[in-house]
């Protein structure tokens, strides 16, 4: 995530905000599969596989419906993210050798996992991006992204080495499938450079999709998803925010300022995903803060913290766009190894599972249900 700036303007904006106390211990979305007897046969295939037994490939079928994916999000598996995340998390500045390794990484398993898969090149940079196309609305495309480059000097565990291990094990687990949408998989190059001179690699392919006529029904990025303390007084917030969010700051202060839940920023029309995250965290297994930024503000450059991402790269062309984040600096002292080194061992990875599982089933549920 590129550093903030703190000039927010006054406006107002929707109301609307979502907080729960988390119960690690008892809630999660695992549980709720389990209770469901939900079981993937991919937890004893190899790494790469994306197969479900017969009687948890049944219960994903059907009608779409709540129960049914949260059996498939059930099958986001801790062990593959861990792994992944570990891998990424390395000094990995744009041409290093750990870029063009974790690049490799995004196009080989996208690859083996059945997607269509694209090294989009620009001047500067490389995305890579799968597809799987849908079958009955294919013109409607669902996104999952997260920015694969960081900073020098710095492992980026959190940023974002969580939201590339995220993204990978949710395309694992989405590829079982086949929906009547299209799924786009993306890791972005050039996040951490945005605004530095340089066009990011979501701008370039954001203003290619606008120039094509893609239709972006659904746009999930993921930056920063893997830390979390439930310890008071961890949360700060960016200057002036109760202006324009006076009801979630008051949650988020009647909570003590725990940094324990998940801050989802969106535009008016993510409104009907941002439900969907809600519906799928699960009753108080996953806190989760909307901030809806009306469509007159959705590219000012005065809201700098809630554009520090590559969903505003979408807003720019007139796309819906979800940000969903930790919030970077204002909890984690690593941020950008800032505080200490940005590495494994600060991450909170049953936190980022319940958002993974999260957003797996609200994608599935778009990618179904046109």
């Amino acid at each position: 995530m590129i550093d903030p700036q703190n000039n927010m303007a006054r406006w107002k904006p929707a109301a609307r905000f979502v907080v729960r106390r988390p119960a690690w211990a008892s809630a999660t979305l695992a549980g709720v599969a389990l209770l469901l007897g939900a079981s993937c046969s991919s937890k004893n295939a190899s790494p790469d596989a994306a197969t479900l037994d017969d009687a948890a490939q049944q219960r994903c079928e059907g009608d779409g419906g709540p129960a049914a994916l949260a059996a498939l999000a059930a099958c986001i598996d801790k062990a593959r993210y861990v792994a992944d995340v570990t891998f990424v998390a390395a000094e990995r500045t744009p041409g290093s050798a750990h870029w063009r390794e974790v690049q490799d990484l995004c196009a080989t398993r996208l690859t083996e996992l059945g997607y269509e898969v694209e090294r989009q090149t620009y001047a500067t940079g490389v995305n890579v991006v799968g597809l799987r196309r849908g079958t009955s609305t294919p013109d409607d495309v669902v996104l999952l992204s997260a920015h694969y480059d960081h900073i020098a000097g710095c492992a980026g565990a959190d940023d974002n080495g969580s939201g590339v291990a995220s993204v990978l094990e949710a395309a694992r687990v989405l590829a079982t499938q086949s929906y009547a949408r299209t799924l786009v998989v993306a890791c972005w190059d050039e996040e951490e450079r945005k605004g530095g001179g340089y066009t990011s690699g979501s701008v370039v392919y954001a203003q290619r999709g606008r120039e094509r006529g893609d239709v972006i029904v659904g746009n999930f990025v993921l930056d920063g998803i893997g830390y979390a303390t439930s310890e008071p007084d961890t949360q700060e917030l960016p200057a002036g925010l109760e202006l324009f969010f006076g009801p979630q700051v008051e949650q988020i202060r009647a909570n003590q300022s725990r940094g324990d839940f998940l801050m989802v920023v969106l535009d008016a029309a993510s409104h009907g995903a941002g439900e969907l995250l809600i519906t799928y965290a699960g009753s108080g297994a996953l806190p989760i803060v909307l901030l809806e930024v009306p469509a007159d503000r959705l590219t000012d450059p005065n809201f700098r913290d809630l554009r520090r991402s590559d969903h505003s790269s979408f807003w720019d062309e007139g796309y819906p766009g979800l940000l969903l984040t930790d919030t970077a600096n204002f909890r984690s002292p690593w941020y950008h190894c800032e505080g200490g080194p940005d590495t494994v061992d600060t991450l909170n990875h049953d936190f980022t599972i319940g958002v993974v599982r999260a957003t797996t089933a609200a994608i599935a549920h778009m990618l179904a249900n046109p």
